[in-house]
């Protein structure tokens, strides 16, 4: 296996450039949230991750930061959940109106990968495996039963993160009136068959072309018992504390890295994210579940996690995800590699993998 091919922000640019640092518990000093739980260390972290690799950085924690446009060379937006649907979207709107660059991906992706249904409408497209599902969409006043069998439900809003809203019925009855509480808080809705098995996810790193990470599974004592939004996010004590395992299985990960390249050739660019998926190993089935392009940065997560079994720090992963961003939209002209040399174009930087995946092709 491979590292992570690693770059700097040459110090001259530390200097030059001012960075705007978006998020809602950017100035948290460290303290969880009473509704966010650990999301507010997160932010805390990465705030101060970004000034000890030695940028200018500015916290903000609001939209009306960007009302006007900000003074600063670069942003990190990771403002969502911002009190209206589809918030995740406002911020890299608002930073490409003002034409500054920014981490992530274009609004438009963003977009499309948090929509659940859209991006299991692509994965189907692609040739990617799926697992069932319908969705009830607007503030419809009937829902109905899905067409497709189930044991247990799943029943879900259509963009929620970190397993908020989410509920697991035997009975349609139960089912149909949680769902029905989440379209009258205006919640598009998706349904689900449950499957208690493997949850692996695929985070990857944007530079010229995409490198894989580790391909990392969950593997919960009970896998029959659903993790809540609760337990994510730190607010109640969880009986797991992340269970995170690397794939070890190199014709499942080579499965996984292939559908995951399909899916990106709709997606890109961007700079990280997380391909997440059902795998059933009495089967060998593989099932898309869902994408996030701006997933969770935070050193206990799974994408810092998988980087850490390559030899990665943390800071490492933040400067070297933020180096390719800022080479990819200009806004610096060179990097520096782990050997001190000039990057001017990641293009030729080896891959993260021990065997080249499959070559994305773009249309």
């Amino acid at each position: 296996m491979t590292r992570l091919p690693l770059l700097r922000i040459a110090d001259e640019d530390k200097i030059r450039l001012r960075i705007l640092f978006l998020a809602k518990h950017a100035l948290s000093g460290g303290r969880a949230d009473t509704q966010d739980g650990t999301h507010a260390l997160y932010h805390h972290e990465m705030l101060e991750t970004l000034r000890a690799i030695g940028l200018d950085v500015v916290p903000a924690t609001c939209f009306e930061a960007l009302h006007e446009r900000p003074n600063q060379d670069f942003a990190i937006p990771l403002l969502n959940r911002g009190g209206f649907q589809n918030s995740e979207m406002l911020a890299p709107l608002l930073l490409t109106r003002h034409d500054v660059p920014f981490l992530g991906a274009a609004p438009i992706l963003r977009g499309l990968s948090d929509d659940k249904h859209l991006m299991k409408v692509v994965a189907s497209r692609l040739g990617v495996p799926v697992t069932p599902w319908q969705t009830v969409r607007g503030r419809r006043p009937h829902v109905s039963e899905p067409d497709f069998a189930w044991d247990r439900l799943v029943v879900k809003p259509n963009a929620s993160s970190a397993s908020w809203g989410v509920g697991i019925f035997d009975q349609w009855a139960d089912a149909k009136s949680h769902a029905e509480a989440l379209v009258a808080q205006g919640h598009d809705v998706i349904f689900e068959p449950y499957a208690p098995l493997i949850d692996i996810a695929v985070p990857v790193v944007g530079g010229s072309e995409p490198w894989l990470l580790p391909a990392t599974g969950y593997f919960p004592n009970d896998p029959a018992k659903l993790r809540s939004y609760e337990e994510k996010r730190g607010l109640v004590a969880a009986e797991d504390e992340d269970p995170l395992e690397q794939i070890g299985d190199r014709r499942l990960v080579e499965q996984l890295e292939r559908h995951s390249i399909a899916l990106m050739s709709e997606l890109w660019p961007f700079d990280y994210g997380r391909f997440e998926y059902r795998y059933d190993p009495a089967t060998g089935a593989i099932r898309f579940m869902e994408v996030n392009l701006s997933c969770n940065l935070w050193s206990r997560k799974t994408i810092s996690r998988a980087a850490r079994a390559l030899g990665v720090s943390h800071r490492e992963l933040v400067e070297t995800i933020v180096a390719h961003s800022m080479l990819r939209q200009g806004v610096i002209s060179r990097a520096v590699n782990a050997q001190g040399n000039d990057v001017r174009d990641v293009a030729g930087l080896e891959c993260l993998v021990s065997e080249q995946p499959p070559r994305m092709r773009v249309a």
